[in-house]
């Protein structure tokens, strides 16, 4: 792994630290017991459901990982070509707000890939990768810091999606939050809406400013083949969901008994996955069972799809007063730089 000479390095190398606030026995019998709540709530709806942030076991964040490297899926590559072409313009936006070495909070984390990019582009004073899916991030802020070893690196494993209170270890000051690809997305846009504005919300450790990459909407075509490559990496990626669920919820799913369906829903301007079963089947878990069709749909996931115009008005109602924004040439994917 390729080694960068930091301009601001200290004479020690350091440790990454790891705060996995899923490990409190306390806190972690709250959560699963609300995460049993949760999913119980969705798949005994009349319309089943399953929240997107269930696809990020480790397995599931490694599928994730191939279904950036396929042909189909343009996002993550175009979204990189993004911050590359404008990477002189990012660090001069981040300095003209007084941000010459900002806390990086990079929410969503994954294998960290992008902030390895951007780091060398903005220089913090320190990282903070932050993903629901906790032993897979551990394990990949470690390997970062191979990269960047006089780096403050500091991994928070958590759900982000009810509460940005970040652990006393992160720094208070010059927040930016790193928000990329178009994971927003997976939010309804009055649930995005809330969502901006608890990063401005200074109870909530007030961001100084947020880079975010969205989606822009396209052909549906282009849109539905990013969603069902012809490997049918995402029909697994889709389908360990469902292995994800039965650990949680002691549920007895057959993954074979359900196929992978993505759709583009024109009128919504969103993408939809769902989970269809194969024939009529029962699924168990304790103290509820439901009974599912031939043909009927468990939805896992919406990815919403927005026009510049319309993303700059939303993080403008959120609060945030300043928006940038860059694209591709052929306009499929935007990257914001907004202000508080």
């Amino acid at each position: 792994m390729k080694r960068f000479d930091l301009p601001f390095a200290t004479p020690l190398a350091l440790s990454p630290r790891f705060i996995n606030l899923h490990a409190n026995e306390t806190q972690k019998d709250s959560e699963n017991g609300s995460t049993a709540s949760e999913l119980t709530e969705g798949l005994l709806a009349k319309a089943a459901a399953i929240s997107p942030k269930f696809f990020y076991n480790t397995l599931g964040s490694r599928l994730f990982e191939a279904i950036t490297a396929l042909d189909e899926y343009y996002p993550t590559r175009t979204e990189a070509g993004i911050f590359q072409a404008a990477s002189a313009q990012i660090a001069g936006a981040l300095a003209q707000n007084g941000l010459h070495r900002p806390c990086l909070i990079d929410l969503g984390a994954g294998n960290c890939a992008k902030a390895a990019a951007l780091i060398p582009v903005i220089k913090p004073s320190q990282y903070v990768p932050v993903d629901i899916s906790a032993d897979f991030l551990e394990d990949a802020a470690g390997q970062l810091q191979n990269s960047f070893p006089e780096l403050d690196i500091v991994g928070v494993g958590m759900d982000f999606s009810s509460g940005l209170l970040m652990p006393n270890e992160v720094q208070a000051h010059d927040r930016v939050y790193f928000y990329p690809g178009s994971s927003l997305g997976n939010f309804h846009p009055a649930q995005a809406l809330a969502f901006l504005r608890n990063m401005a919300d200074p109870s909530q450790g007030k961001a100084q400013g947020l880079l975010l990459g969205i989606d822009l909407v396209k052909n549906k075509y282009l849109l539905e083949a990013a969603y069902d490559d012809t490997l049918g990496v995402t029909a697994s990626f889709n389908k360990n969901l469902l292995r994800n669920v039965n650990t949680l919820l002691a549920a007895d799913f057959d993954v074979r008994q359900w196929q992978h369906v993505a759709l583009f829903n024109t009128a919504k301007s969103r993408i939809e996955m769902h989970l269809q079963a194969r024939c009529d089947l029962m699924v168990t878990w304790p103290g509820h069972s439901r009974h599912f069709r031939t043909g009927e749909r468990i939805h896992t996931e919406s990815s919403y799809k927005y026009t510049q115009e319309s993303m700059t008005n939303l993080l403008r109602q959120a609060g945030f007063g300043q928006v940038h924004c860059w694209t591709d040439a052929q306009h499929w994917f935007a990257v914001f730089w907004a202000t508080v």
